[in-house]
């Protein structure tokens, strides 16, 4: 996070005593004090938001557990019957238990103790909200019914929200994308400081030096542990940007481009409007009160479409998305956990003939990737290894930021004032580049600047801030000068 930069620094006054026209050096002697600089100002100022973009992610990886102990009625069965009943009757039950619903999509049981779920619109809830009626496929019994957004029950929801806005809006979703603009900078610059620095031992670059005292002890331990962190931490930034509001528009158009896009099984029926079958397709009320139209009067039925799909071997986790006009059924495979499995079919209510069908592994490779960076992301990829995983990046961000701060406040120069902290490394690093190195870096800081406004929008107000500081701290000297 912060403030490895000022191993070198000896005493408080050599922090402000550059040469008066430093010669020009190359290679890693004239990148190591800009690196430096921007580490201190970054970590310094973004530190905060880090911290707690990794305590809310923490919250937010032991929500599966948390949720299945706190919905544990809802989500198992009393008892494991002999054989489930019809989906078309669990659906009749989910529908007898919430008349003012219109039933969307149908989530049977993905094993022998858990509950299907039958998924609702319903008049009063918050946008992107659903009414989630809990049914047992063995009984009909309604065992429950809870808002939910997408898979999350209540608890992983508001979690979710807590770690990407703080509760805050759209205004709070500022601070999670500023976090993930500048989480991959602090920690490939880190990472640079750390491997350039001279050691005794080579065992001190990835284990931490316990002889060590003070602020090295503190350094040996920042130093280590976010080299153990950085791959991570570079995964969640990158996977954390795409659902970001403005990065994750300019990501979303290059994978376009790229020819990335994730394609959707076709639910068209015969004579009726092209679509990409996407679950909710049709069933969006734009002023909170209208209800989708009726679906089309032929239809085999929910059972019958199930089995066509598992004919068609689409058979994991299955999540059904009821025909629209125009539509057919959409059958989805969505567990995805390795090895996922993620296929699709779209089925005709009018015959039960299979029209579509959709394999993962005929996504586009960017797609794929992308799929397995956001459920790395969430936890789902590995299971409760990913969610272990996540958990120790979480605790790591956090004892990197406060070991950075406590780095800053054992550099303070106590003789001059008890209450000042450390100083950065002095201003003019970028003057001691060659052209050949400041030219290029600043083309590439410019770009990324454009794809990721939030980083560039900051670094630009660091910048400006900075130069003022700068400006002011030269006309105090030169005042005191001719004092």
């Amino acid at each position: 996070m912060s403030l490895d930069e000022v191993q070198d620094v000896r005493t408080p006054d050599a922090d402000h005593r550059p040469p008066a026209d430093p010669p020009r050096r190359g290679g890693w002697a004239a990148l190591r004090p800009l690196l430096l600089r921007l580490h201190f100002y970054a970590g310094l100022l973004i530190a905060p938001l880090l911290f707690a973009a990794a305590a809310t992610g923490l919250l937010y990886a032991a929500s599966w557990q948390a949720e299945s102990v706190v919905y544990a009625d809802e989500l198992t069965v009393a008892r494991v019957g002999d054989a489930p009943l019809a989906l078309s009757a669990q659906v009749a039950a989910a529908r007898g238990a919430a008349p003012q619903g219109t039933v969307v999509s149908v989530w049977p049981a993905p094993d022998a103790e858990s509950t299907t779920r039958v998924i609702m619109e319903s008049r009063g809830l918050p946008e992107g909200e659903t009414l989630t009626v809990f049914v047992d496929p063995y009984t009909a019994e309604v065992r429950g019914q809870l808002a939910t957004v997408g898979d999350a029950l209540p608890l992983r929801a508001w979690l979710s929200e807590f770690h990407a806005n703080l509760q805050l809006g759209d205004f709070g979703r500022n601070y999670s994308e500023l976090a993930a603009s500048w989480l991959w900078v602090v920690a490939l610059g880190g990472l640079a400081l750390w491997m350039g620095r001279r050691r005794k031992r080579k065992a001190e670059l990835v284990l931490p030096d316990r002889k060590a005292t003070g602020r090295r002890r503190t350094l040996s331990w920042h130093g280590t542990v976010g080299l153990w962190a950085v791959a991570g931490l570079v995964v969640l930034s990158a996977t954390g940007l795409t659902w970001s509001r403005y990065a994750g528009e300019n990501i979303g158009r290059l994978q376009d481009r790229l020819g990335g896009a994730t394609p959707a099984v076709s639910a068209a029926v015969d004579g009726g409007p092209a679509g990409a079958g996407d679950e909710h397709a049709g069933h969006v009320m734009t002023d909170g009160t209208q209800m989708p139209p009726p679906a089309p009067t032929a239809d085999v039925g929910i059972d019958r479409a199930v089995a066509a799909a598992r004919a068609a071997g689409v058979t994991a986790s299955l999540q059904v998305t009821l025909p629209t006009p125009g539509k057919g059924y959409v059958i989805k495979e969505k567990d995805k956990q390795v090895p996922v499995h993620l296929d699709a079919v779209s089925v005709d209510p009018a015959d039960g003939r299979v029209m579509d069908e959709l394999r993962f592994a005929e996504h586009p490779l960017l797609a794929q990737l992308t799929r397995f960076g956001i459920d790395l992301h969430m936890g789902l990829t590995f299971g409760l290894a990913n969610q272990l995983a996540l958990a120790a990046l979480a605790v790591a961000v956090m004892f990197l930021v406060v070991w950075g701060y406590r780095m800053w406040w054992l550099r303070r120069p106590t003789r001059e004032r008890r209450l000042s902290v450390g100083r950065a490394q002095p201003r003019g690093a970028w003057r001691k580049l060659p052209v050949t190195v400041l030219l290029p870096a600043a083309a590439v800081t410019a770009v990324v600047g454009w794809f990721i406004p939030m980083l560039g929008i900051s670094l630009v107000a660091f910048l400006a801030v900075d130069a003022v500081l700068g400006f002011a701290a030269g006309r105090r000297a030169r005042s005191a000068e001719t004092a």
